[in-house]
């Protein structure tokens, strides 16, 4: 594949998606519905679903932002799926009329954006979006660069007799970008789910942050809200107005 834009993802695993990660983190759920409170909810890269909808059954009006149309159809075709406004469009732009109490994006999706004036763009836009006491959440991993040897990944996620999946990719240290593919091989079919992000480290978002008039106002190492350290390979950060 040449061509990679922002739905390319979402299009391509839309069908196994809720297969891969059908759980969710219970403590995920009650720790942003509590940032939501009575306030609007905007999830940036929705998918389908997967944390809006039981966001939604705790009672916080949560509205998406999503590229993928095969993923914001799978959304719509659940239970409860109607209840959700769903904007299609560039999360880095935040299409969306209105501010919110909380704007979320979790599991690593901020990365999505392939460069870093996008992803400044998106934190400006949020800022933008945010009720006065609101806050953005952020979920991310910290960068390993160990995972890489002559700047490549190849990995055996999974090996079974019907099936076999890989992960490979190809790591660019200067402009931190990743492209790599999850090959799913099973007897007489391969399917190919391409992957491209750009990492950044906490101290580079916290700078992207002060870039939007916002500011750090926690990290965590997860949802149970245990410190962040050195040690830790991802961090939940919670960033306000300043």
């Amino acid at each position: 594949m040449n061509f990679y834009t922002h739905e390319t993802y979402g299009e391509r695993v839309a069908g196994v998606y809720d297969d891969w990660y059908a759980e969710h983190n219970p403590q995920m759920i009650d720790t942003l519905a509590g940032f939501g409170g009575d306030g609007r909810a905007l999830e940036l890269g929705i998918g389908t679903g997967r944390i809006a909808l039981p966001l939604t059954a705790k009672g916080v009006e949560v509205h998406g932002i999503d590229a993928a149309e095969s993923m914001i159809s799978q959304l719509r075709a659940k239970p409860g799926g109607e209840k959700i406004t769903i904007t299609t469009g560039n999360f880095a732009e935040v299409p969306v009329e209105g501010t919110f109490a909380l704007v979320y994006i979790v599991f690593n999706t901020f990365f999505a954006l392939s460069s870093q004036e996008e992803q400044v763009q998106c934190f400006r836009n949020v800022a933008a979006h945010l009720d006065a006491g609101g806050c953005f959440v952020l979920e991310a991993f910290v960068p390993d660069l160990n995972r890489f040897t002559g700047g490549q990944v190849n990995w055996a996620t999974k090996v079974t007799a019907d099936e076999v999946q890989l992960d490979v990719g190809q790591h660019d240290a200067a402009t931190q970008r990743v492209v790599s593919q999850k090959v799913v091989i099973t007897d007489g079919n391969v399917r190919l789910y391409p992957v491209q992000i750009r990492y950044c480290w906490p101290s580079e978002l916290d700078l992207m942050a002060q870039i939007a008039a916002l500011r750090l106002r926690e990290r965590w190492s997860n949802w149970k809200r245990e410190p962040f350290t050195s040690e830790s390979g991802q961090h939940i950060s919670i960033y306000e107005r300043s």
